[in-house]
């Protein structure tokens, strides 16, 4: 199988020359520095995750996305903020949007959407490898951002991640093995992703995230990202000490994913 994560990367480099063009750095910069107080405030992504975690429920991050290049088109019929609402409404802890165009179907509109419909933290998930789209991220309203140590040498992921804090947003690093992990805990974020996906041959198992949580500090919250699509999944998961996840396709792929969220982990 091709590799999926070079291919992407290409894309997101091509993007960002084109974005570049049409808005340089400094302008960027300038609007992002220059608003309001009220628009540069963010949600705390990591405090609504620990909130609900501590009251005794799962801490879920809950995806809106068009589609995804393991699974095609998810959502025929798309609306971000009537999912943003409906998450919100079954109890989701933070959501998760999608802005990649090429392969997930996302915009920036698509976040900026989610977050007005709803009082719930945001991440932009992408593949940020650019200040550029940090800033970019805050100018469209995101309260966290998702470093992937797979897309990104250390000195430039602590250089995001410092960025990203300094513009008031949390990072969510992602990892997929021990080495990554062990990149990923060098930095400063409380948040630690496990992907159970293999971005470069698409396959997922929860056993990935149950194998690293042994080696994740207490001090740090685990996030364990894909696959997790059955309340036998979950429990499983919970059975390890894993409380927070991101999950999206479980839900997208059902007629009410807001529902489907409530059902999974009740």
């Amino acid at each position: 199988m091709p590799d999926l994560l070079n291919r992407i990367l290409a894309v997101k480099r091509a993007e960002i020359s084109a974005a570049c063009r049409l808005q340089d750095l400094a302008s960027l910069r300038s609007e992002v520095e220059s608003a309001p107080a009220a628009e540069r405030r963010t949600r705390g992504f990591h405090d609504s995750l620990r909130r609900k975690i501590a009251a005794g429920q799962s801490g879920v991050i809950a995806e809106i996305k068009r589609a995804a290049p393991s699974a095609g088109l998810l959502q025929p019929d798309f609306q971000p903020d009537a999912l943003a609402a409906s998450y919100a409404g079954h109890g989701a802890a933070c959501l998760s949007v999608l802005t990649d165009a090429q392969f997930f179907g996302g915009t920036p509109g698509d976040l900026r959407k989610a977050r007005t419909a709803c009082a719930l933290p945001v991440l932009r998930k992408d593949f940020i490898i650019s200040p550029y789209q940090v800033y970019q991220a805050r100018a469209w309203g995101a309260d966290c951002i998702l470093l992937i140590v797979a897309a990104l040498d250390p000195a430039l992921m602590a250089d995001l991640e410092c960025l990203a804090h300094a513009l008031g947003m949390d990072v969510l690093v992602e990892a997929h093995d021990r080495q990554e992990l062990d990149a990923a805990l060098r930095l400063r974020t409380r948040l630690i992703g496990i992907n159970n996906r293999n971005l470069r041959t698409l396959a997922t198992s929860v056993q990935t995230t149950i194998d690293l949580r042994s080696s994740i500090p207490p001090d740090r919250l685990l996030v364990t990202e894909s696959g997790i699509r059955t309340p036998g999944d979950v429990s499983l998961l919970r059975d390890a000490g894993v409380h927070a996840y991101l999950v999206g396709e479980a839900f997208l792929r059902t007629p009410d994913p807001g529902a489907e969220m409530a059902r999974l982990f009740g």
